[in-house]
């Protein structure tokens, strides 16, 4: 029985731990998307502007 409890705390642990990773990539992930969508935008405008000088 200890076994089995040392093994689910492990596993609760590792799941927690991977959980985690997950949650920090994805918002990563949307972070340079949301960055470069801007970058991209912002181009789009110097563009236009010196398209009009």
């Amino acid at each position: 029985m200890t076994s089995l409890i040392t093994f689910l705390n492990a596993f609760s642990s590792y799941l927690l731990l991977v959980i985690v990773f997950a949650v920090v990539a994805v918002v990563a992930v949307l972070i340079g998307i949301r960055l470069r969508k801007n970058k991209n935008r912002k181009a789009k405008t110097e563009d236009s502007l010196a398209g009009e000088a």
